[in-house]
């Protein structure tokens, strides 16, 4: 059956669906018994775990068999089902790797179908058939610095290219793609270098890998599967993080062991080999449990040990859980009726049933009894049957099954007891109910093909069923049911000799109570799982690009700056900051009372007393009356001869940081409030130093976010901060010790320690001297050493700070650092990208190339590299220097980058604005520029300056709207982006502007 194309789009979605809803209420618990289950809800422990839980990828999710003709659908997880390696992507070389299972082969043919719901959930595979070789050209421009992530056409200058986009650096991860119609295509590639050489995991390393784990399958083997890539890679990736590696690390300075895979998709891996790690010691501890329960068979043993995800694990393992419910198939067994089950199937010509029946025992006291106990035991076989699951499934993915909401009995009967009673209640209370109950009024009748659903209806359904505003069922055809139950008495559970009519009607109701009291249910909260862990997974993809380019966002320097946290009553607090971020002055002013003409005044002295031509306005509470206070003083010369211009930031997460320890630390005579309107000045000035203080989930990114699991989002937002840190990097000698915690291989206590150090020491010279500092091991210091600088001109600045004399080094070596010898001068190789381990290629490039240290950044060495490179290919350059291609180039941009580059430089600003523009002057079709504030899985936010966000939805972020580079981007946009927008309608009432797409400004 032959299914329809995919509609263009389902529901609009309500406007507010960016924003949470207060209640934090953990979902039920997941029934997974034996037992007949009403409904499914989503899993507690899911949402709960603190592990780096990543729900789609990895929950070993089977890969669906290959069909013709197949729509495109929303991305959702694949099933682990057997990894049968894809002809395409084996080459010859790796052929072995294949064969060096067989037996494990054997075992996973027969369990082929643990595994529920593989292929009804399978929508774009996303496994590349070829992996694309990119060609290198003979002429060469020269980058600052290469990025792990994308910076797109827009962001880029044109003396911001290098050579490296000719040949590797056209890593252009693209994200799973759900609104245009091209495929999917991979995170990582395949150049020709990697082609060539391919560092690879040895044997013996997988052999002990796999013994480590005690599975019955091939750990490398499973997560190339799983993550559609190339085994190995998978198996440099397992080694790397073995030996404790950092992604930023892996990244930047092991380009050719993950072949050119940019951050989100070693992270990805990452996750899915934890997975799999964590899964192996369930496994192991259920395996235990059993044993000294007394319970555990060869064949549950063996069973267990085959299990690829933690629901296969589940599923297996709870009808024998201590304290469950005694299922009805073990207490049959119990009865002793296994056997006559057996005989049923293999000889029904032996079996009498009369011979089984014992007065007087429960269960056996009549002939219906003993059927009865027989069907169950059937049902619970035929309910486990690894062939018997893959055929109900195949069944499944060809057919409609739909997930429907509707408004829940309990809502309804509440809303009418508060019409009822409606002069008795509070008008707060009510108000709020209320507003619950209409934000999903879209789902209260709403009905979607579960290959189709998009990630936000299925959390919005999620949140209204967790609230019980929402009821919510997956409706499998009756069709699945007749061709299921004939197949089983036809084929699969067909009696081996002629069976008597009585004993044909017990395997008729045991397939009949099997698909309803089991597999239904388990269908049921098969399809619930994954469609939710999918949703979960773009949720949180959404969270980490929105947060990467807030971070990235570039700083605004050399300015003296005024930073605002409006308010009414307790006044707006004022930090003047000086272009170092330090706090000039501090004041509180009452804008919006009568004395308005005595506090303009005061500001004018402030302004004029410190040269202050900047204002940054947080976007809380009284925003738009302070921003139109300041417009007006502006737009009437008021602060002349200053050319005052002001802008507005987003403050998420200023208050809470304001009562931080953090903060307290770091301003401990300042009240609270003036904290935060000095976090909202630094956040124009540095952002990536000002938010790094933030828990990343109070930034106001995003969408859902106490909709998934908390667990996997704090790994996920963590992983995103410490990347930015790293390849931005840090001058180690003015960095605060907040930021210095984010970088790759330092944690809270390392960093500490480098405070402390530089406290009694002085500046850090080198990086050598980083061996000194207490904490810091030969990994450590290996992981952060390349994004850490050691620039000259701060160092220059901090001399009058006590000298780092070489007796300095003496009291650290009571603490263990004895052996260390460090050099005590200053090498200007510390101020580049480039890591110590490289020093000295890059010393026999610049002897190769006629350069010399000195000339780092310089014009005329990057002439002399030109030139050399344009000459001579990079392999072979790579060749006579002895070091990899991938290293080359990183040595390159490190040479040739300016002093004091910024990768942030290629980022959008801050947009500053002299006047003010309300939201009564819109009209429909005007056209106007903005910035992306937000992104959500249904559009984007674009702030116009109008005090209220408008709303892009996704169906007018169209192909045809974007930039090249853009294309392959999910929604193809994110925050700090500038666009030019047409209004389409506007709704003052509700405070809600729809707005179109143009273009997106270069």
């Amino acid at each position: 059956m032959m299914r329809r194309p995919r509609a263009t789009t389902a529901k609009a979605v309500i406007y507010n669906e960016n924003e949470n809803t207060d209640s934090e209420q953990s979902f039920a618990q997941m029934a997974s018994s034996d037992e007949e289950v009403d409904e499914w809800k989503p899993s507690e422990s899911t949402k709960a775990t603190g592990k780096v839980a990543r729900a789609p990828t990895g929950g070993g999710m089977k890969a669906a068999p290959k069909r013709t003709a197949k729509p495109k659908q929303p991305k959702v997880p694949k099933q682990p089902k057997v990894p049968k390696p894809r002809a395409p992507r084996k080459r010859a070389a790796e052929q072995k790797d294949a064969a060096m299972s067989v037996s494990v082969g054997k075992k996973r043919k027969k369990s082929n179908g643990d595994d529920l719901g593989e292929n009804e959930m399978k929508t774009q595979t996303g496994c590349p058939e070829e992996q694309k070789t990119e060609k290198r050209g003979n002429s060469v421009r020269m980058k600052e610095e290469r990025i792990s992530f994308i910076v797109s056409d827009a962001h880029r200058t044109d003396e911001g290219t290098s050579h490296s986009a000719l040949q590797v650096k056209k890593e252009e991860a693209p994200e799973e793609d759900f609104t245009f119609d091209e495929p999917s295509l991979k995170k990582q590639k395949t150049s020709e270098t990697s082609q060539r050489q391919r560092p690879t995991f040895p044997e013996s390393g997988a052999h002990s890998l796999r013994n480590e784990l005690n599975m019955n399958w091939d750990l490398t083997e499973v997560l190339s599967t799983l993550t559609c890539v190339e085994r190995w890679v998978c198996g440099n990736i397992i080694k790397l993080l073995r030996e404790e590696n950092t992604v930023p690390f892996m990244v930047r300075y092991r380009k050719e062991m993950i072949n050119h895979m940019d951050a989100d998709a070693v992270r990805d891996i990452q996750m899915v080999y934890e997975e799999l790690c964590s899964l192996a010691k369930k496994t192991q501890s259920v395996i235990q449990t059993l044993k000294k329960d007394g319970v555990l068979t060869p064949e549950l043993e063996e069973s267990l040990r085959s299990c690829r995800s933690a629901d296969d694990l589940d599923h297996v393992y709870t009808p024998y859980k201590k304290g469950s419910k005694l299922t009805k198939a073990r207490r049959a067994k119990a009865l002793g009726l296994e056997d006559a089950a057996t005989a049923l199937l293999n000889a029904p010509q032996t079996l009498v049933l009369s011979a089984w029946v014992k007065p007087g025992t429960e269960g056996l006291s009549c002939v219906e009894e003993v059927a009865t106990g027989m069907e169950h035991i059937l049902a619970d076989m035929i309910a486990k049957d690894p062939e018997t699951l893959t055929y109900i499934k195949t069944l499944c993915e060809k057919s409609f099954v739909t997930i429907q909401s509707s408004v829940s009995k309990t809502a309804l009967k509440e809303k009418e007891q508060e019409k009822v009673a409606q002069e008795h209640k509070k008008p707060g209370a009510e108000h709020q109910k209320k507003k619950d109950f209409d934000k999903f009024q879209l789902y209260f009748d709403f009905t979607c093909n579960v290959q189709r659903i998009q990630p936000h209806q299925t959390l919005a359904i999620n949140r209204g069923e967790s609230l019980k505003i929402l009821t919510v069922k997956v409706n499998i055809p009756d069709r699945v049911k007749s061709d299921f139950t004939r197949w089983c008495i036809n084929n699969r559970w067909r009696p081996k000799t002629f069976a008597r009519e009585e004993l044909h009607a017990i395997l008729r109701n045991a397939v009949e109570d099997s698909y309803k009291r089991l597999i239904l249910p388990f269908l049921t909260r098969s399809y619930r799982t994954k469609l939710t862990s999918a949703a979960e997974k773009e949720s949180i993809a959404m969270f980490v690009r929105n947060l990467r380019q807030r971070l990235l966002v570039c700083p605004v320097r050399g300015s003296v700056i005024m930073g605002v946290d409006p308010g009414f009553r307790h006044g707006c607090k004022l930090a003047i900051l000086s272009p170092t971020s330090q706090i000039l002055h501090t004041d509180v002013v009452f804008l919006h009372n009568s004395g308005q003409q005595k506090e303009a005044v005061k500001l004018r002295h402030l302004m004029a007393t410190y040269s202050c031509t900047k204002v940054v306005i947080g976007n809380g509470t009284a925003c738009r009356e302070t921003e139109s206070f300041f417009a007006d003083l502006i737009s009437r010369r008021y602060f002349h001869p200053l050319d005052v211009s002001y802008c507005i930031t987003n403050e998420a997460g200023a208050s809470i940081y304001s009562v931080s320890p953090e903060a307290v630390k770091e301003m401990p005579d300042l009240d609270p409030n003036l904290r935060s309107a000095v976090s909202i000045g630094r956040r124009v000035q540095d952002p990536l130093a000002e938010l790094v203080k933030i828990d990343p989930k109070h930034i106001g990114i995003g969408t859902y976010q106490h909709d998934v699991s908390a667990g996997a989002l704090k790994a996920a937002l963590d992983g995103v901060v410490e990347e930015c840190v790293s390849f931005v990097g840090v001058d180690i000698n003015i960095c605060s010790e907040t930021l210095m915690r984010h970088v790759a291989g330092l944690n809270a206590g390392r960093a500490r320690s480098i405070a402390e150090w530089r406290e009694k020491n002085g500046p850090f010279i080198n990086r050598e001297q980083l061996k000194l500092v207490k904490g810091m091991g030969p990994k450590s210091y290996q992981q952060c050493a390349g994004f850490i600088r050691i620039n000259p001109q701060t160092l220059n600045s901090a001399k009058p700070l006590p000298p780092c004399a070489p007796e300095n080094p003496a009291p650290k070596k009571s603490k263990g650092k004895a052996g260390c010898s460090v050099p005590t001068s200053l090498n200007p190789l510390d101020q580049t990208c480039i890591h110590p381990e490289s020093y000295h290629v890059a010393q026999r490039f610049l002897s190769l190339v006629g350069g010399s240290v000195d000339q780092i950044g310089s014009a005329g060495l990057k002439h002399c590299v030109e030139s050399k490179v344009n000459t001579s290919c990079i392999e072979e350059l790579a060749k006579k220097v002895d070091t990899t291609p991938e290293t080359l180039k990183l040595i390159i941009d490190g040479l040739t980058q300016p002093p004091g580059f910024d990768i942030r430089q290629n980022f959008g600003q801050a947009d500053f604005k002299r006047g003010i523009v309300s939201m009564s002057d819109l009209r429909v079709g005007a056209v106007l520029t903005g910035r992306v504030d937000n992104t959500t899985l249904f559009g984007a936010f674009v702030d116009i300056g109008v005090g209220r966000s408008g709303l892009i939805h996704k169906s007018h972020i169209t192909l045809d709207k974007l930039p090249a580079s853009q294309r392959r981007r999910s929604l193809a946009l994110g925050p700090g982006e500038r666009v030019e927008v047409r209004v389409l309608n506007v709704d003052a009432q509700r405070g809600r502007i729809g707005l179109d797409l143009i273009r997106v400004l270069q």
